[in-house]
C-alpha cells in the first residue's frame, strides 16, 4: 500500500514539475552598469536569490572566479516601488525575502567596481539563480530535522505545491480584478468622452445654422 502511494506521490510530483517557479540565467555588466530584473510575486511568498560572478582575465582569455573583495549590491522593491531590501554582498551571495504585496518586484544589481581598480574599464560576469515558493525549501535538511519517511517528504512537498499553486491563482484573481476595473474605467472614460464629443457637434452645429442664418438676413437673402 505505501509502495502505491510513494508511486502516487511521485506521478504527482511530475505533474507539478511545469508550475516550478524557478529561473537561472548569467549576463554580463560593466563597472557602472545596474542589472534591473522583473518578477511577479504572489503575496506572502518567499523569494531566494543566489548569485556568482565572475570576472573578465585578458591573459586568460576567459571568465575567471573573481576576488573576495568584489562585492555586489541588491535592492529589491515592491509594486509600490518600495525598497523592501538595500544590502552590500559579496561576489558570491545569497539574498531573501518575503513578498507582502502581490505583483511585479523588481530585482537589481550593480557591483562595487568602483572601488576596486582591478575591475577598472572590464566586464563582468553573473550567474544569478532565483527560486520562488516551495522552490526555497531544502528538503533533504527538513527530512533530517523531522526524521520523515520518504513519503512523508513527498507528501510534504506536494502540500507545499498546493499552497504555492493556491497563491498563484489568488495572484491571478487580484490581476483580473485590477484588469478589470482598468477595462471599466476606461470604458467609462470613453463614454463621457463621446458624449462630450457629441454635445459639441451639436452645439457646433447649432452655432453654424445661426450664423449662417444671421449671414442670409444681412444679404437680404432670407
Amino acid at each position: 500500500m505505501e509502495m502505491k502511494a510513494l508511486v502516487f506521490c511521485t506521478g504527482l510530483m511530475l505533474l507539478f514539475a511545469w508550475l516550478s517557479p524557478s529561473q537561472a540565467l548569467y549576463f554580463h555588466i560593466g563597472e557602472t552598469e545596474k542589472k534591473c530584473f522583473i518578477e511577479e510575486i504572489p503575496d506572502e511568498t518567499m523569494v531566494i536569490g543566489r548569485y556568482r560572478t565572475q570576472l573578465w582575465d585578458k591573459q586568460a582569455g576567459s571568465f575567471l572566479p573573481s576576488t573576495p573583495g568584489l562585492g555586489m549590491h541588491v535592492e529589491i522593491k515592491d509594486p509600490d516601488a518600495k525598497i523592501i531590501l538595500s544590502r552590500q554582498y559579496g561576489s558570491d551571495g545569497r539574498f531573501t525575502f518575503t513578498s507582502h504585496t502581490p505583483g511585479e518586484h523588481q530585482i537589481c544589481l550593480h557591483s562595487n567596481s568602483s572601488k576596486m581598480a582591478l575591475f577598472a574599464g572590464g566586464k563582468l560576469r553573473v550567474h544569478l539563480d532565483i527560486q520562488v515558493g516551495e522552490n526555497t525549501n531544502n528538503y533533504p535538511e527538513i527530512a533530517a530535522k523531522d526524521k520523515l519517511t520518504e513519503l512523508q517528504l513527498r507528501v510534504r512537498q506536494l502540500l507545499d505545491q498546493v499552497e504555492q499553486i493556491q497563491k498563484e491563482q489568488n495572484y491571478q484573481r487580484y490581476r483580473e480584478e485590477r484588469f478589470r476595473m482598468t477595462s471599466e474605467s476606461t470604458n467609462q472614460r470613453v463614454l463621457w468622452w463621446s458624449i462630450a464629443q457629441t454635445i459639441i457637434l451639436i452645439i457646433t452645429g447649432i452655432w453654424q445654422m445661426r450664423h449662417l442664418k444671421s449671414f442670409f438676413e444681412a444679404k437680404k437673402l432670407v
